[in-house]
């Protein structure tokens, strides 16, 4: 049985301006909770910071591109060096469909870009720091899509089947330093990405709700923080089924544009 963690005081989140991000500050904030928040949409973010300090939380923010590794070290390093990061949450992120076209290319690059090198350039400037102090957390926020490859998405699960998979064995390989690893796998979850999807999303929750429930695992610990459980079970089953009898029933779903 796992023993909640003491609250964490200083928190560095990235997409932070909207969703699962800016849910996530609100749920943090709190008298002596000091907040790091990056987004790419300057008035977004500051309307997230302004609700923050509301209720009585400190909150910086930086108007930052996750893919831009040079730009996330420095903004990082020193906010750490002036205050130690106790939880570190990667979640920025985006969304868009893809086909195979010839046309992709750059949909490919940017979900990659942004996804999967946003999450590393948002970690690793922060573990040696952690490791050093042998404490710290890091939550890498993947998706329910990155257990099975869909069409019109293959990009998408792409890069969160990478997060996933990455976070799993950074949980193994930092566990020895004291630095506790969290995947974040949801469905859907009412933001402005979702809002965007012109097809039925079933066990749509709301990003306060999700927040929620990140913030419960993240303090017990829990690896692997998957939601909800009956969309998780589905695309369980489907990612353990062998691709004969499955491939013919999610070709004619419908796909994201």
């Amino acid at each position: 049985m796992s023993v909640a963690s003491p609250l964490p005081e200083t928190i560095l989140i990235s997409g932070a301006s909207s969703g699962i991000g800016e849910a996530l500050a609100l749920v943090y904030a709190r008298a002596g909770t000091t907040l790091a928040l990056s987004g790419r949409d300057r008035d977004r973010l500051e309307h997230v910071a302004r609700a923050c300090r509301e209720k009585g939380a400190t909150a910086m923010t930086e108007v930052v591109d996750v893919a831009d590794a040079h730009a996330m070290r420095q903004w990082i390093i020193g906010f750490d060096t002036k205050t130690p990061i106790d939880l570190v949450i990667a979640n920025a992120g985006i969304s868009s469909g893809t086909s195979g076209a010839d046309d992709d290319e750059e949909r490919y690059r940017a979900l990659f870009a942004v996804n999967v090198d946003g999450v590393l350039n948002t970690i690793l400037p922060i573990i040696p720091r952690m490791r050093a102090r042998q404490t710290g957390q890091i939550a890498l926020v993947s998706s329910i899509a990155g257990y099975r490859g869909f069409a019109g998405a293959s990009a998408y699960c792409g890069t969160k089947a990478a997060v996933k998979v990455l976070g799993e064995g950074l949980r193994l390989e930092l566990a020895e330093f004291g630095i506790r690893v969290s995947v974040v796998c949801p469905g859907y979850v009412v933001s402005r990405m979702t809002d965007k999807n012109k097809f039925p999303m079933p066990f749509i929750m709301s990003a306060d709700r999700a927040a929620d429930i990140i913030a419960k695992g993240l303090r017990n610990n829990r690896g692997r923080i998957t939601f909800p459980i009956p969309m998780a079970f589905i695309v369980w089953l489907l990612s353990a089924m062998p691709p004969a009898w499955i491939d013919p029933i999610l070709r004619r779903l419908p796909r994201k544009d």
